[in-house]
């Protein structure tokens, strides 16, 4: 797992929930929170995921942005219409073909945790394999 950048979260959420509510109360109230709590993570402090999740749906995020963000990816806006989002971008690099086996590793564990270990991993080759060969991840990553 990438290391966890919450300064990093903690100007986005700022930035955003400046755009949104007028207040740091208004915000917390909106994402069922208490505004200390609110406070907490716009200070860059850590809070329980559960309520990083609270926190993407009164942004608007899709469940797992604020999380995304702190391991330096952008936010996902949640698509109201049909409830879908754009794939997620680094702000300065691609995907390399470890972090999206990285990613498939986390997700697979996190819907099939009895899932054997080695049948994730070749999963994950595969995955980056079908992405080459459909030219969605450039064979140098």
């Amino acid at each position: 797992m990438a290391t966890r950048d919450l300064g990093r979260l903690a100007k986005r959420v700022k930035a955003h929930r400046l755009e949104l509510y007028p207040s740091r109360l208004a915000a917390a109230q909106a994402a069922g929170i208490s505004k200390d709590t609110w406070f907490r993570i716009e200070e860059g402090q850590e809070v329980r995921e559960a309520t990083y999740a609270k926190v993407d749906r009164a942004l608007g995020w899709i469940t797992g942005s604020c999380l995304s963000v702190a391991e330096g990816l952008e936010p996902l806006l949640a698509d109201s219409q049909n409830g879908t989002s754009a794939l997620p971008t680094r702000a300065s690099r691609p995907m390399t073909a470890d972090a999206l086996k990285r990613a498939a590793f986390e997700a697979a564990r996190a819907k099939l945790p009895n899932a054997p270990i080695g049948d994730i991993d070749a999963f994950g080759d595969e995955l980056v394999e079908v992405l080459r060969k459909t030219g969605q991840l450039a064979n140098g990553d």
